[in-house]
């Protein structure tokens, strides 16, 4: 991980088009302007996290319901 001191109005670039900008600094917090091109995906990692745990735990409960459909099936009477 590269650590880098910046103040507010400074840039990093980050290869050849995508210039990450400090905004604002208000005590812990601070505003940064990401400038990449349209198709660069951008996202906040603790949404990708969140999706992902979301996605795992309904994959999850989609098979318990394939058990409980299967087991209900096995267990009606035969005509």
């Amino acid at each position: 991980m590269l650590v880098l001191t910046r103040r507010i109005g400074e840039s990093v670039l980050i290869g050849d088009d995508v210039e990450v900008t400090i905004l604002d600094i208000k005590g812990d917090s601070i505003r940064v302007g990401i400038n990449a091109p349209r198709e660069t995906r951008i996202q906040r990692s603790e949404i990708v996290q969140a999706v992902a745990a979301s996605n795992a735990e309904a994959a999850h409960a989609g098979a318990d319901a394939e058990d409980a459909l299967r087991a209900a099936l096995a267990a009606r009477p035969a005509d």
